[in-house]
């Protein structure tokens, strides 16, 4: 519908919400526009700021941004390729989810927070670089990612959440990197293309489900330097168990 704006302490303008300043933009509601290029004055996207702008193909970031909100680009399915800019430290949770044409996307080395949900279900989304300034990948993160074959987690990370990649469909292969101590519950449910995995010794706990129906994974080794298993992380997988931590027992293919 149509929206007037009459308080002083907000700028509306070409079906655009600013706050006064227009340092945030509060909602995008011009349904049409097909491209838009972000006035350098925004230095936060709000949460849910462009979500369900189906019409929106093409968007510029200026490097005055440092924030992107929960929710911001939530939705959008014409979206298929953005740039984060170099002076964005934080992604929201949700923040691509069901981009649905997203097929590229550049993430500078400034972000260290890639929020729960971020890109979950960008199902043409074929590859991603998280770079080196990521400590952590939330909660669902690349969850749904059906055309994700290709990641790379820098030695920066440190853990992994729940469901961080699971129903990765197109995912082959990923090297977990010696930093990272804990892997959530059920981080690679269903990826049912993953072929080989390899758990650093630096990975004190596994979550339950981890690797639950990863029905191509032939073998998986439980190293040393795991004291703690929540639930059954090996729930629907039919491979080979290897246990060589001393807090637990594997006999007769059976994890005490």
């Amino acid at each position: 519908g149509k929206l007037e704006c009459l308080s002083p302490n907000f700028v509306y303008e070409d079906d655009i919400l600013f706050n006064k300043d227009k340092s945030r933009i509060i909602s995008f509601r011009n349904q049409n526009i097909k491209s838009y290029v972000i006035p350098s004055s925004v230095a936060s996207i709000g949460d849910g700021a462009f979500s369900w702008c189906s019409s929106l193909s093409e968007i510029v970031i200026p490097s005055s941004v440092a924030s992107i909100g929960d929710s911001a680009f939530s939705y959008c399915d014409s979206l298929s390729e953005i740039v984060i800019p170099s002076s964005v430290t934080s992604i929201g949770d949700s923040a691509f989810s069901y981009c649905d044409f997203l097929s590229d996307i550049v993430i500078h080395s400034s972000v260290t927070s890639i929020g729960k949900g971020a890109f979950s279900y960008c199902r043409s989304l074929p590859k991603i670089v998280i770079p080196s300034s990521v400590t952590s990948i939330g909660d669902s993160a690349f969850s749904y990612c059906d055309f994700l074959s290709d990641i790379v987690i820098p030695s920066s990370v440190t853990s992994i959440g729940d469901s961080a990649f699971s129903y990765c469909s197109s995912l082959s292969e990923i090297v977990i990197p010696s930093s990272v101590t804990s892997i959530g519950d059920s981080a690679f449910y269903g990826c049912g293309s993953l072929l080989e995995i390899v758990i650093p010794s630096s990975v004190t706990s596994i979550g339950d489900r981890a690797f639950a129906d990863c029905f191509s994974l032939k073998y998986i080794s439980i190293p040393k330097s795991v004291i703690g298993l929540n639930g059954n992380p090996f729930a629907e997988w039919k491979g080979k168990l290897e246990c060589l931590s001393p807090n637990f027992v594997y006999e007769d293919d059976i994890l005490f």
